[in-house]
């Protein structure tokens, strides 16, 4: 299925990595669990026979959880308990970005994943761009326990015109890395949003094993899912998109493209569609 939409124009909104752990609590049918948030990260409690169904989001590469915190308090409105999470080595330094691998971006999406496991009957995990892989990648590892799958602008490969430059010679990094060479060089443009220079090196070859990973492993996918992708995303092409429904071959696959959108769908003018296409998404998915 396919979806044409209208524009969207991305607010700017401040780093917020720093701030204290946000609790939001529209209503609680019950004592809050022990859950440890880490600072940075937004938990919003829902209300309702939706409380029960937890919507996991994850940010993208170089990003911040509070690239998430509109979608989350839209999809908090509709009743729904939301946890934006914060990737390792992220909100820090430029080292520590590249200092973390894919696997450990994965381990704080099962994080995240527990401490909404814990207080829900079922858990949905959605991400933008890298975070959308991540996303796929915890579906494909726990694909009885993942419920549905959100992938937005999803990347598979910078293949757009806005895409990280000269990514195309990550394939290099692991000769430079055994070389000593490179490890937390930048390259310009993509992170100045989070105050960096640009995308470390180590960590675009990180994305690129994780994309990899989840490419081959495709098959494993059983969790419903819905992509929602920019028709003239800048960043990555939707050739990303039509390959996740192509070789998700053993669930269904619902596939919207939008037109007159840029990369982050997630914020600004527009976003609410976006609220609403997950909600219906999610609403719609069949329970055991």
């Amino acid at each position: 299925m396919t979806t044409i939409d209208r524009a969207c124009k991305v607010a700017a909104c401040p780093n917020l990595c720093a701030t204290s752990v946000i609790w939001t609590a529209t209503a609680c049918d019950g004592p809050l669990p022990r859950l440890a948030p880490q600072a940075g990260e937004q938990l919003l409690v829902g209300k309702g026979e939706r409380a029960r169904t937890g919507i996991l989001l994850i940010h993208r590469l170089g990003g911040a959880p509070w690239e998430m915190y509109e979608l989350a308090r839209g999809l908090n409105e509709q009743g729904y308990s939301v946890m934006a999470v914060k990737l390792a080595g992220h909100c820090g330094s430029l080292q520590e970005l590249a200092g973390a691998g894919w696997m450990d971006w994965l381990a704080s999406v099962r994080r995240g994943a527990d401490m909404l496991a814990s207080r829900t009957d079922r858990v949905v995990v959605g991400g933008i761009a890298t975070g959308a892989v991540l996303a796929l990648a915890l579906a494909q590892e726990r694909p009885f326990h993942v419920a549905g799958v959100l992938a937005l602008s999803p990347v598979l490969r910078h293949d757009g015109r806005a895409g990280p430059r000269r990514a195309s010679t990550a394939f290099l990094l692991p000769v430079l890395r055994v070389l000593g060479i490179a490890r937390h060089r930048a390259l310009p443009g993509g992170l100045r949003r989070a105050g960096l220079p640009g995308t470390p090196w180590g960590a675009l070859g990180q994305m690129r094993k994780l994309a990899a990973a989840v490419r081959r492993r495709m098959d494993m996918v059983r969790a419903p899912c819905l992509v929602i992708h920019a028709r003239h995303d800048d960043v990555a092409t939707v050739s990303g998109a039509f390959e996740i429904a192509k070789t998700a071959r053993n669930t269904n696959v619902h596939l919207q493209l939008l037109a007159d959108r840029e990369h982050v769908i997630t914020m600004g003018r527009g976003c609410g569609d976006v609220v609403s296409r997950a909600t219906a998404f999610v609403s719609g998915i069949a329970w055991p």
